[in-house]
């Protein structure tokens, strides 16, 4: 994820910026080949989504700008939930990733323990500043190519960005198998219609859920677990007792 430490800094010591991505050829004549092409394909169609790692790896993406701070208390309270979920399928490394302010956009370690993430969380506030989903998918994408992700979790109200530059992201990470589930706070027509194209081009699914609805968010965070942990054969079986659960595996490729 691109961080510019000059511009913003997180209070919380646990959070780490990752390194910039590596600079670009001078020449602005260089461009991708069919054969580069080619070979990114190969790459993203040859991982599996537990490629890199034994364990179940989720991202978990929240928008953390001012509008978000009800809603960030009620996935810090819920996000054991995730790991409990977890439990009863196999393991569950779970990654925060967060944006607010001006420009700054953090993500932190793998993490493995409830306890762990909620203090993490619980010092974290949210601050006014515009959406940076983009980051967050590039940022996916980057560590899906390292070390694997499974899947990754989004929550927020709002898009402020060119929707064809998110959906470029998407596609990228829909070839690398990582689907996206967007669950969207409120009814803004915007952040649907953007929400709804990423979860399609990555096989995810997209999902609203009332403002302030604990019982909902809980019950999405726990199908997005279970999937992360388990796969689909995890996701259809907690369907046929849990509808956020059917409603999401029913939208997924």
């Amino acid at each position: 994820m691109t961080f510019d430490p000059s511009k913003s800094k997180t209070t919380d010591p646990a959070m780490t910026a990752k390194h910039a991505a590596p600079a670009r050829p001078a020449s602005s004549n260089v461009r991708s080949t069919s054969a580069d092409i080619s070979a990114f394909v190969a790459k993203a169609k040859a991982m599996s989504p537990t490629a890199g790692h034994a364990r179940g790896r989720l991202v978990f993406a929240l928008d953390a700008t001012m509008s978000r701070q009800p809603t960030w208390d009620m996935a810090c309270a819920l996000q054991a939930d995730m790991f409990s979920e977890a439990a009863s399928i196999g393991n569950l490394d779970i990654r925060l990733v967060y944006y607010r302010g001006v420009a700054e956009c953090r993500a932190s370690g793998w993490i493995s323990d409830a306890a762990h993430l909620a203090r993490l969380m619980g010092k974290i506030q949210c601050q006014g500043g515009h959406t940076q989903i983009g980051k967050v998918l590039g940022e996916v994408r980057r560590e899906a190519v390292a070390t694997g992700v499974r899947a990754m979790v989004f929550v927020g109200d709002a898009m402020e960005e060119s929707v064809d530059d998110l959906c470029t992201r998407a596609g990228e990470l829909g070839l690398l198998k990582v689907p996206v589930f967007m669950f969207q706070e409120g009814d803004n027509p915007v952040a649907e219609q953007a929400f709804r194209e990423i979860a399609r081009l990555t096989g995810g699914a997209w999902c609203r859920f009332d403002p302030g609805a604990a019982a909902q968010l809980r019950e999405l965070l726990r199908a997005a677990a279970a999937y992360a942990a388990g796969g689909r054969e995890a996701l259809a079986r907690l369907s046929q007792t849990a509808s956020g659960a059917a409603h999401l595996l029913g939208q997924m490729k």
